[in-house]
């Protein structure tokens, strides 16, 4: 026995030679197109949300990957400038000139010349007086000052008031060079400019004078 009801497709001659209909399955009913539509039009509205209300988000529509958080720079894309600003070029490092080769051999300093003592007027004569108690002592300086090129004359003992120390009298400016040349000769610093001899070059040898 089937199932299915009996239909005028079961009521056929008993002498006919087909012996019987196939019924063909019921093949599966067409989707509705309600559910679907409902998707695409909250698509629609979605996207239509996106393009509104993202840029005003701080989102770029220009960008879809900004949306989901991912930078351009993890897509192994080059940062971009921001609007409004120029790119800055990329300086290089400065490279600081190449010291100047030195050579070896460094040139020696030229020589200090040496000061020109002034010109001493050794003509003249030079009087030397003993002011000590030590005899023979005005000849004996009286020698080597002749010895450096000078004229003694006269030579003997002080008799003026005692001297404390050796000093070298001179007569007027022009004199000084000369008194100054004595004194280094004879290693008595004291120089006495003096208008009471009438020689203009006066050597006193005081106390303590070797």
């Amino acid at each position: 026995m089937t199932k299915y009801a009996r239909d005028e497709f079961d009521r056929i001659p008993e002498a006919s030679s087909r012996q019987g209909v196939h019924r063909v399955a019921a093949g599966p009913s067409k989707r509705k197109l309600g559910p679907v539509m409902a998707v695409g039009v909250a698509a629609l509205a979605v996207g239509v949300a996106a393009f509104f209300f993202f840029p005003k988000l701080g989102f770029s529509t220009a960008d879809p990957l900004a949306m989901f958080g991912r930078s351009s720079s993890a897509s192994g894309s080059a940062p971009s400038a921001e609007p409004g600003t120029t790119p800055s070029a990329t300086t290089e490092p400065s490279q600081s000139p190449a010291p100047l080769a030195t050579t070896s051999e460094s040139t020696p300093p030229p020589p200090t010349p040496e000061p020109i003592a002034p010109l001493v007027d050794k003509s003249q004569p030079v009087a030397v007086y003993n002011g000590t108690t030590t005899a023979g002592l005005a000849g004996r300086v009286a020698e080597q000052i002749q010895e450096d090129g000078w004229t003694t004359d006269p030579i003997g003992n002080w008799g003026g008031l005692p001297q404390q120390t050796s000093v070298i009298y001179y007569k007027g400016e022009a004199q000084k060079g000369a008194a100054a040349a004595l004194g280094t000769l004879l290693s008595i610093p004291t120089l006495v400019d003096s208008a009471e001899f009438q020689q203009p070059l006066v050597v006193v040898l005081g106390p303590g004078y070797q």
